[in-house]
């Protein structure tokens, strides 16, 4: 059955992969309403809905009404919102969440929610009965532009961020942008963290764009869509020619070294430090580490990180709240990062503004040199 839709009709980008693996996906308003019909065509017969309390109220009877009218038996499996629910725990909750509901491997599991939920219920897909199929529907701004796409799943380990998990390619991603308007201002500011970066990898014209449109994309403008479309486009690109991040796909870890270290030394506290302020100040930090290198021009890093404040967003390692230790614990924590290679620290530089590059085996004694100089430099961008 096809439910009537009222909604203007969605842009399309989509990911050829190889046979039997490409999908699409939808970037538009009211795609969660309209989300069986979409999924219909799958040939599934249920599907299990995995989300966190917090989008859970908000739209887990719209979706799974959707899907029922479809003809679909759905289900639901609820963790608690924030980044502590990608865990162990929280992998095994899911898990047995969807085993309850005697999830087959011709079923459907929908990720509904953030790039929290997103990586933890792909990973639940990926291993359950050793490969379910799987939908996304990203429901923050991050999650619509970066994590929903390419096939990355995981939890966080206590020793680091995203070390267990697996590639596991959705079969359709719906980012239903009407979404977006229920954000606070900060995850919309975290999510724009994201955005930036793909014009700081290899796009110069899309930061240039960014900085004259920013505020569309906050407000809901056609500069929204606009967005969202172009970073899947660009992510799409990368996944296609390097779906395992074998080379080039590592660039889209941009400002993650050094991110993804703060995240850890903040216990995951997302009252702290959610994801995309982490991307921000690493992004912020390879610019001005890129500078100092003599990589590129110091008015370059300037510019994104006064991109990046003017947009709400962190840029000094002093806005961590409560602090995030000595360049010694930094670096520590920089060590799990899945980019080293026979312990040397692997970094993703700039020579310029669309001009990302990645550097291996960079000295860690200048490393830490850099982070002491951080640590005690003006706070202000």
């Amino acid at each position: 059955m096809t439910e009537p839709s009222t909604h203007p009709v969605p842009l399309t980008v989509h990911v050829p992969l190889d046979t039997g693996r490409a999908y699409d996906i939808l970037i538009g308003r009211g795609l969660i309403e309209t989300a069986g019909a979409h999924m219909a065509g799958l040939g599934a017969r249920r599907a299990a809905i995995v989300t966190d309390e917090n989008v859970g109220a908000l739209y887990a009877d719209r979706l799974r009404n959707s899907l029922e009218h479809a003809g679909l038996n759905a289900g639901l499996v609820t963790v608690a919102p924030g980044e502590a629910s990608k865990s162990y725990a929280g992998y095994a909750q899911v898990c047995d969440g969807l085993l309850a509901l005697k999830v087959e491997r011709g079923d459907l599991v929908v990720a509904l929610g953030g790039g929290v939920v997103g990586d933890l219920a792909g990973f639940a897909a990926a291993t359950l009965r050793r490969g379910v199929r799987f939908v996304q529907v990203p429901t923050s701004l991050l999650a619509q532009v970066d994590s929903s796409v390419g096939g990355k799943t995981g939890i966080n380990a206590p020793l680091g961020k995203n070390l267990i998990g697996a590639f596991h390619q959705p079969r359709l991603v719906l980012a239903d942008t009407a979404a977006l308007d229920t954000l606070s201002e900060r995850e919309m500011r975290a999510g724009y963290a994201e955005v930036a970066k793909y014009g700081l990898i290899a796009d110069a014209g899309f930061f240039d764009w960014c900085e004259a449109n920013w505020r569309g994309i906050f407000s809901g403008g056609p500069e929204r869509e606009q967005a969202v479309a172009a970073c899947c486009r660009a992510k799409a690109a990368v996944v296609t020619r390097d779906e395992r991040e074998d080379g080039e796909r590592a660039l889209l870890n941009l400002g993650h070294t050094f991110g993804h270290a703060l995240e850890r030394l903040t216990g995951y506290d997302s009252g702290r430090l959610v994801h995309g302020e982490g991307v921000a100040i690493g992004t912020a930090l390879a610019f001005r580490f890129s500078a100092r290198l003599g990589l590129c021009a110091g008015q370059d890093a300037g510019r994104v990180a006064n991109h990046l404040a003017l947009a709400g967003l962190p840029t000094r390692l002093q806005a961590v709240p409560g602090g995030c230790g000595d360049a010694d614990a930094l670096l520590d924590a920089m060590a799990q990062d899945k980019k080293v290679r026979d312990g040397a620290l692997t970094f993703i530089l700039a020579r310029g503004i669309g001009q990302s590059f990645i550097a291996p085996g960079i000295d860690r004694a200048e490393v830490r040199a850099f982070l002491q100089d951080e640590l005690a430099a003006d706070p202000r961008p």
